[in-house]
């Protein structure tokens, strides 16, 4: 079974410094969202709370609203950059019988980074939208080269039972539409 994992597309994660393409990786996401779903697959959207704007039931907590969601994706929520700490994540995706993760979201070089290895190290096929997460500019680096860092880092983790698959979009739109139709 194959899971979308969505992280950290809330609103106040998004407001005051622009967030690198923004448009572009929700419209992204939303095009995963349908083939996961034609793939019998299940989305899961990932929730971080904090005691700040991203307070559990603020207007920044909530999720982006041009996300494409539904009553029948899973929600999960999290305190943590890695989505399976103290989280039920691990729980969810076991419930489901998921053996391959597909990861978008934000932040890069935090919460999806975070995750993407905790996945891996959980033993979980792991594939990243090259083109499917996002984050801002740091004051050491600009976004579009933390973005092309990570891409790379992450396809060159030694990983002793597989590898992490940085793929764009439309090559994981490929591989999901062969899987609806088995």
């Amino acid at each position: 079974m194959i899971a979308l994992l969505v992280i950290d597309m809330q609103v106040g994660l998004f407001e005051g410094e622009p967030r690198y393409d923004a448009q572009g990786v929700i419209r992204r996401i939303n095009t995963i969202i349908k083939a996961v779903r034609n793939a019998r697959g299940v989305v899961v959207f990932i929730q971080h709370e904090e005691e700040d704007h991203l307070q559990h039931g603020t207007p920044g907590w909530q999720f982006l609203p041009d996300l494409d969601r539904t009553e029948k994706d899973v929600v999960v929520f999290k305190k943590a950059c890695d989505a399976f700490y103290e989280s039920d994540l691990a729980e969810v995706l076991k419930k489901h019988k998921v053996e391959q993760v597909i990861v978008t979201g934000c932040a890069t070089d935090f919460c999806v980074d975070t995750t993407i290895r905790s996945a891996a190290s959980r033993d979980f096929e792991v594939v990243v939208a090259e083109d499917g997460h996002t984050t801002k500019d740091r004051a050491h680096l600009d976004a579009v080269s933390i973005i092309k860092h990570h891409n790379w880092m992450w396809k060159y983790l030694i990983l002793p039972h597989s590898e992490v698959k940085v793929i764009p979009t439309e090559n994981i739109l490929e591989w999901l539409q062969s899987e609806a139709l088995r």
